[in-house]
């Protein structure tokens, strides 16, 4: 795994010279997606996902959803591509038994309370919930560029403090697919922070845009009081994490990065724990991070939950109840 490049946020020499990389990439993709056969899930689908590489707090927006739908009387499901699980068919993700090394760790985070199910193949994963007949929608987990799997709704989530970065494709810049064609693929749009980069009046112009902050929950700030705080992360952007925990009244007096998905060794606990000692600080880090420790870490260091709040969730909820709601062509696997 690897931390976010800087230079995907500016059009300088490194990423132009990258150029040719992407035109390749974004070939890939069109190649695959045109020989690629559509199949339709029994159940609706909507999909919430990211343009870009790199964290934009999709994960709190899908839990927001799951919550909501079933407040709302449905019975929802999450399915996940389990990113960095060993996994290879279809899995009920148990947090009392699984480790993230086996289902991912964004999935293990989800299944505190919600059903999910991880399939690196999504049609089968689709196929699977539904012959288990115990729910009425598929909340997916990132993917929209997965062209295997129709979507009822797609929602594209940003970083209001990034936006699309540079604009350019991966490796050159942060995005999956050229912009112009990611949009093109959108339902609905959800921007989580200020909107710093300009994305809603120009970049998403036409698109149904929704408005989201990420809240800590205070409650392990208040419970830790005015003790030194020694914080790390290995998420797409550690920067924010270590942002929140600062406006959270944190006393947060040093930090770590680490690349996303990061498997903690022994030896960089040890350390964590040495600079800690050190400084007389006590370790946090972030929930997607506390799953990855080992069992015997996970006593000894604390976890800052988030939560999404909207703005105004009406447009956000109108789409999702339109396409539950929306007649569906019978499913089609073969």
């Amino acid at each position: 795994m690897i931390k976010t490049p800087l230079f995907w946020n500016s059009r300088g020499v490194i990423s132009t010279l990258l150029l040719p990389l992407s035109g390749l990439w974004s070939l890939a993709g069109i190649v695959r997606s045109f020989f690629a056969q559509q199949s339709h899930a029994e159940l609706p689908v909507i999909c919430v996902g990211n343009l870009t590489v790199g964290g934009t707090g999709k994960t709190p927006v899908v839990a927001y959803l799951y919550d909501w739908c079933v407040a709302a009387g449905h019975a929802p499901v999450i399915l996940s591509r389990g990113y960095g699980g060993s996994t290879t068919k279809p899995l009920w993700v148990d947090p009392q038994i699984h480790e993230s090394s086996v289902c991912g760790d964004e999935p293990l985070m989800l299944a505190e309370g919600r059903d999910v199910l991880v399939a690196r193949d999504r049609v089968a994963g689709a196929s699977t919930i539904s012959a288990r007949g115990l729910h009425d929608l598929i909340l997916m987990d990132d993917g929209l560029q997965n062209p295997f799997l129709k979507k009822d709704l797609k929602i594209g989530v940003f970083d209001g403090s990034v936006g699309v970065g540079n604009g350019r494709v991966i490796p050159a810049g942060p995005l999956r697919a050229s912009l112009g064609e990611g949009l093109t693929e959108l339902d609905l749009a959800l921007i989580n922070g200020k909107d710093e980069t300009g994305l809603a009046p120009t970049i998403l112009q036409g698109l149904p845009v929704v408005h989201a902050t990420l809240r800590a929950d205070r409650a392990v700030i208040d419970e830790l009081g005015d003790v030194p705080l020694l914080a790390f992360a290995g998420i797409g952007r550690p920067e924010r994490f270590f942002v929140t925990v600062r406006q959270a009244g944190g006393n947060l007096v040093h930090w770590l990065a680490f690349a996303d998905h990061h498997e903690y060794s022994q030896h960089d606990l040890t350390r964590l724990q040495e600079d800690a000692g050190r400084l007389g600080a006590r370790l946090i880090t972030t929930q997607k991070d506390w799953v990855r420790l080992p069992t015997e870490w996970r006593e000894r260091i604390r976890f800052m939950p988030v939560t999404v709040e909207l703005d105004d969730n009406n447009g956000l909820i109108e789409a999702v109840l339109a396409a539950i709601s929306t007649p569906r062509k019978v499913a089609d696997n073969g």
